[in-house]
């Protein structure tokens, strides 16, 4: 997610706010975020009850542990885009960037 922090002024070109959720504790998050050098946008906890936002959205695995995924979600609160990856991958932002686009045609 380093690299959501570097195009944040390009998110908000699009109107657009990054928010990481994670299904681990605030306390890891924000060792997490320590370790990479930090972030300042919202990383949020999904620890308790556990995974219940990833579970909502479908992206709860079984064995508790959660897919990487992007939502695009407009002001209205309706999913526009979803784009779902193994842990290892990283999206390809620029097909962010164009699906953010479309939310301003």
């Amino acid at each position: 997610m380093p690299t959501y922090e570097r195009e944040l002024d390009r998110f908000r070109t699009h109107d657009a706010q990054v928010v990481g959720v994670s299904i681990d504790s605030r306390f890891s998050n924000a060792a997490w975020a320590q370790q990479i050098g930090g972030i300042t946008y919202p990383l949020l906890s999904d620890f308790y009850p556990h995974g219940a936002v990833a579970e909502r959205y479908g992206v709860l695995r079984p064995i508790g542990c959660a897919e990487r995924a992007i939502f695009i979600i407009d002001k209205a609160g309706i999913v526009r885009y979803i784009d779902v990856h193994e842990g290892k991958e990283q999206p390809d932002e620029a097909v962010i960037f164009e699906e953010l686009a479309k939310l301003n045609e």
